[in-house]
């Protein structure tokens, strides 16, 4: 067992007793550091058990959006664990999953007026491809089961969803024998691309279910960005040929690139959008598929068979969609628009001087995202503890050094953010350079 990235402090006995038997996410086992222990979180910050603080450079995988332990939403979900913490939504209701379904209906573009819970954002995404192969079930074409999703796009881990992740990117190439065969083709960002975009939705009109992508900004699969331009071609071509288009705001929804939801930039409304982790404001897990009143409607008729045969356990669970009101409060008394302004031109002017720095391929920043692109290497548990020397938590991944930080961080907790980005990049490429 190693050490503790970035202390030297002894850690507590809960996490080395319990680092035997836990399995932790996207991490080889063997020879795994022990994560840094936290005690408590308060605003943009995390308290490590020795005491001292991280400010959180990635709000928690992109959720954290109103900051850590915000009292409006602390208040709204210990009313809600008083009263009714949760009832199945199968025959039964109650009121926070109620009012929540209708706020989202409300301030999601368009028509997207029907709201199905879930607890994760990958399982929303199941939810919306299922949705869409059923669409045409029920409107007499069986045949329309494909997908189509793009290379650098990321939208979960279980097996639906991996079908429709980048297969080179490399997480669940093992699995490639198993998973459905989706069509992955190139983003549609010049002529010859959007002209072969165009021929495969005419060519396979009749396979195809539905384009699956994530507006703007490609997360996981590398912080990868487009134009509203691009994703107002992709739906014009999706309207022209009869295909449904999934949008995957997950990761851009609440703020994140700037407007409350990415695909509002392109002027764009998908027929399913799906929602999660900002939703509660980094507290509890929920997520959302929303599908457009078209979508709804082919599922209904006198018939059982017709009706979406899905209903996760806890979907809309109380204390969760409590959460959830209260972070809308949130966005709606302060709409991020603003903030989100500030936080992207001080992102830009902070990590610019990166650009010069041996072993950057890129920079590049997205309303409250920013980006440092290197060549690749495998030093990201030395760069964690870099970081947290640094008084950051900040996770690289591949070979992306990136914040996407609360949307209320402050301009010197920002600072001192991208000063460690860039003075971590820095000594990497020494290092690097050294290492030869």
């Amino acid at each position: 067992m190693a050490d503790t990235p970035g202390t030297n402090s002894t850690p507590p006995a809960w996490l080395t007793d319990g680092f035997d038997h836990i399995w932790l996410p996207y991490t080889q086992m063997q020879g795994a550091p022990l994560p840094a222990p936290i005690a408590r979180t308060e605003g943009c910050k995390l308290v490590m058990a020795d005491g001292r603080e991280l400010i959180d450079g990635v709000a928690s995988w992109w959720t954290a959006a109103h900051g850590y332990n915000h009292p409006h939403i602390r208040e709204a979900v210990t009313r809600q664990l008083e009263t009714l913490p949760h009832v199945m939504l199968g025959g039964l209701a109650h009121e926070q999953a109620y009012t929540l379904a209708s706020r989202l209906a409300k301030m999601a573009p368009g028509d997207l007026s029907r709201v199905f819970f879930s607890e994760s954002g990958s399982v929303s995404v199941e939810i919306a491809m299922k949705m869409a192969v059923q669409y045409w079930i029920n409107k007499g074409a069986e045949g329309r089961s494909q997908f189509v999703s793009f290379t650098g796009g990321y939208h979960g881990d279980t097996f639906a969803t991996m079908s429709v992740c980048d297969p080179e990117e490399g997480m669940h190439s093992l699995f490639a024998g198993l998973l459905a065969q989706q069509i992955i083709t190139d983003l549609p960002t010049d002529a010859a691309t959007q002209t072969a975009f165009n021929d495969l939705l005419a060519s396979r009109t009749d396979d195809i279910a539905a384009v699956v992508m994530e507006p703007l900004v490609q997360g996981a699969g590398g912080m990868i960005m487009h134009s509203p331009e691009t994703l107002a071609f992709i739906r014009a071509t999706c309207d022209r040929h009869g295909v449904l288009l999934i949008l995957d705001e997950i990761f851009t929804g609440f703020g994140r690139t700037g407007t409350l939801f990415a695909c509002e930039q392109a002027d764009v409304v998908p027929d399913i959008m799906t929602l999660s982790k900002a939703l509660t404001g980094g507290t509890l897990p929920l997520a959302a598929t929303l599908a457009c009143t078209h979508v709804f409607d082919a599922f209904l008729s006198d018939s059982a068979e017709t009706a979406l045969m899905h209903g996760p356990t806890y979907m809309g669970n109380a204390m969760g969609c409590a959460a959830a009101n209260a972070a809308l409060d949130l966005f709606e008394n302060d709409p991020p628009g603003p903030r989100v302004a500030r936080i992207e031109q001080q992102l830009a002017e902070e990590l610019e001087p990166a650009r010069q720095l041996a072993g950057v391929k890129d920079v590049r920043v997205k309303g409250a995202i920013g980006v440092i692109e290197l060549e690749p290497h495998g030093d990201h548990d030395w760069m964690k503890a870099e970081f947290i020397a640094r008084g950051v938590w900040n996770r690289p991944f591949n070979n992306i050094v990136y914040t996407t930080p609360p949307l209320v961080i402050s301009p010197s907790d920002l600072s001192q953010i991208t000063s460690a980005m860039v003075e971590v990049v820095r000594d990497w490429g020494i290092k690097k350079n050294e290492e030869g």
